[in-house]
């Protein structure tokens, strides 16, 4: 008889403009169905994300997806009756909002919906995701508890794992990598001919200096300044095809949107290249693909480089940048801190021309990210086998 699992999957999205948080919840399901035929198991999966616009990107006939709304949370038909029908709950916290760094607001949804699967009695998972920081109360103390009572704990990368350590010695705590390694994709066909394409994926909320103004995340490099130099250095070289590769595609809020970022860079600079809003991760993962450099500000742009075996240079703007490319050994990173915007220029046409030396260093790297996502996906097979029975 065919076993069946029941999967929530929280703080995942179908329809996020924020291509990044789109490729975790794709990654996710990949290596969640790739778990569930390990031990014979048939899965449904339960989306359940923030209220969002736009069309669906994950369809499939045994997906369902839930909006957290207020209404939703207070109803007893709403997020309590769903969780009886669930048999595990995969939370990966939108990637890195299992911190306090962010609003109120947004920590109490995410604490709120942890505690309700957790007396729910529902097996709870936190999937690879960034971990911290956490530096107040009652914000340390709560999330530590929802760590030690969650089955598992997955950081994905080593300053995560740390923090983690720190904050919950008793949890069930796990090193893994970030599953949007995992996002399936079409590799183009290989060009023999033709322009060098560089890719530049320019965060419109960068550019607008946060979404406070003013570099609100104290970088030491002027990123606008930092950008047009590096539009106007690729411009005058010959044979080289600039690509506008935005990943946040979000009308709603204007200081994040790369899209909008992207239509006015393409009024100063008529040569360049703007790709079309993306219709899903995997569509933008595919083109970034067929790049030969990507220089990238969106963590999940630069990972679909990374793992597509694009040279790339990421620049930081958090430490889940060095914490993700710290754990891989990769040292094409600009970091947030501690580089001056003229030495950032000078670093990425650099690795420009060092392209071959970053491919061989991605190639070093996948035997990291294959064993991380090898970590994850086997607990996940152990946790769906016991949780189906």
């Amino acid at each position: 008889m065919t076993r069946r699992l029941r999967i929530g999957m929280l703080w995942h999205s179908a329809r996020s403009g924020n291509l990044g948080v789109g490729a975790l919840s794709v990654g996710n399901i990949a290596l969640a169905r790739a778990a569930a035929a390990r031990v014979d198991v048939e899965p449904s999966f339960v989306l359940l994300g923030p209220v969002e616009r736009g069309a669906s990107y994950i369809d499939a006939p045994d997906i369902t997806t839930r909006q957290i709304k207020r209404n939703y949370m207070l109803s007893p038909s709403g997020f309590r009756a769903d969780l009886r029908d669930l048999d595990i709950v995969l939370d990966i916290g939108a990637g890195d909002s299992f911190a306090d760094i962010y609003s109120d607001r947004r920590f109490v949804y995410i604490m709120a919906t942890k505690a309700a699967v957790i007396w729910s009695g529902t097996p709870l998972i936190l999937s690879p995701q960034t971990i911290g920081p956490f530096s107040r109360q009652p914000h340390t103390r709560l999330a530590a508890w929802a760590c030690r009572r969650s089955e598992v704990v997955f950081a994905r990368d080593p300053m995560s794992f740390a923090a983690l350590k720190s904050l919950s010695p008793a949890a069930d705590a796990r090193q893994a990598i970030d599953v949007a390694f995992a996002l399936p994709f079409d590799r183009p066909a290989t060009r023999s001919a033709g322009p060098i394409r560089v890719g530049l994926n320019v965060s419109g909320l960068l550019m607008n200096g946060g979404y406070a103004g003013g570099n609100e995340y104290g970088l030491s490099v002027d990123y606008p300044v930092y950008t047009r130099q590096l539009i106007a250095a690729f411009s005058a070289m010959p044979d080289v095809e600039i690509h506008l590769v935005p990943h946040v595609i979000g009308p709603d809020t204007p200081r994040d949107d790369d899209a909008a970022c992207a239509d006015r860079l393409r009024g100063e600079y008529p040569n360049l290249i703007r790709h079309p809003d993306f219709a899903s991760p995997s569509a933008a993962k595919s083109f970034i693909a067929g790049l030969d450099f990507l220089v990238g500000a969106r963590m999940h742009a630069t990972i679909a480089a990374y793992s597509a075996g694009v040279p790339v240079v990421p620049v930081s703007y958090s430490r889940k940048f060095e914490g993700l490319y710290g754990g891989l050994g990769y040292k094409w990173l600009i970091p947030a801190k501690g580089m001056a915007t003229d030495a950032a220029l000078a670093f990425t046409l650099d690795a420009f021309a060092r392209r071959d030396d970053v491919a061989a260093d991605i190639a070093r790297g996948n035997e990291v990210v294959s064993k991380g996502l090898e970590v994850y996906t086997a607990e996940l097979a152990r946790q769906f086998d016991r949780a189906a029975h």
